[in-house]
């Protein structure tokens, strides 16, 4: 599985990278502080989720459901976009892009594992060096916007702050300090402004304050008949 980025560097320059990736990894549950993620926990329970076993969760996902189109097509009416910071290596260096943990709902309430296998994830194509925003991490904004009825509405907005830091998400699950080569993994979401729910079109953004720049993407969602 091959991704494409414009890495974007601190000083504007810009450079073509291909990424492979063996290994896709969602960290669920990421929040810092705990009274945080038992909020959307509560969130989830409210559509019949149950509670994870630990905190945080690291989800297996096939590397073929990360896709960097701006249309995803999606069976029955039910799923919905989470704006996630993504990070993997190039060249040894850790890099930082934007994801969409796109989600089937309807069958979290079954397993969340299989809710996310069977939803594609959205990946923007602009990324950034982790060395030119480590200093001011905790100043990165996640945002999100959902279209409805014609209208885009503010969906999700939070710092990155509320996140375990992705070298601790690295460390814990890789029992090492670097993400090996060949690897993504997102980092967990912040909540959603309102309910949890479908939407035709998500737009997700990381956006950095102190360099005045953000990584941006929007993809449409088409909804298949589910047959029974």
């Amino acid at each position: 599985m091959q991704l494409q980025f414009e890495l974007l560097a601190a000083d504007g320059r810009i450079e073509s990278i291909q990424v492979g990736v063996d290994y896709c990894i969602v960290a669920g549950w990421a929040g810092r502080d705990r009274a945080a993620i038992e909020h959307h926990i509560l969130e989830l329970a409210e559509l019949g989720v149950p509670r994870p076993s630990d905190v945080p969760l690291y989800y297996r996902i096939a590397t073929n459901q990360l896709v960097q189109s701006e249309r995803v097509q999606v069976v029955g009416p039910h799923s919905s976009g989470e704006a996630e910071v993504l990070v993997f290596q190039h060249n040894g260096e850790l890099c930082v892009g934007l994801a969409s943990d796109h989600t089937d709902r309807a069958l979290e309430a079954h397993s969340v594992a299989l809710s996310k296998q069977v939803c594609v994830k959205p990946v923007a194509t602009t990324a950034w060096r982790f060395s030119d925003v480590a200093a001011h991490w905790d100043e990165l904004i996640l945002r999100a916007w959902i279209t409805e009825d014609g209208q885009e509405v503010a969906y999700q907005d939070g710092a990155v702050a509320s996140l375990l830091h992705p070298l601790d998400l690295i460390k814990k699950h890789f029992q090492q300090d670097q993400l090996p080569e060949k690897t993504v993994m997102t980092c967990g979401t912040v909540a959603t402004i309102g309910t949890i729910r479908p939407a035709s079109q998500f737009t997700m953004e990381l956006f950095d304050p102190r360099l005045n720049r953000r990584i941006r993407h929007t993809y449409e969602i088409e909804f298949l008949p589910e047959i029974a």
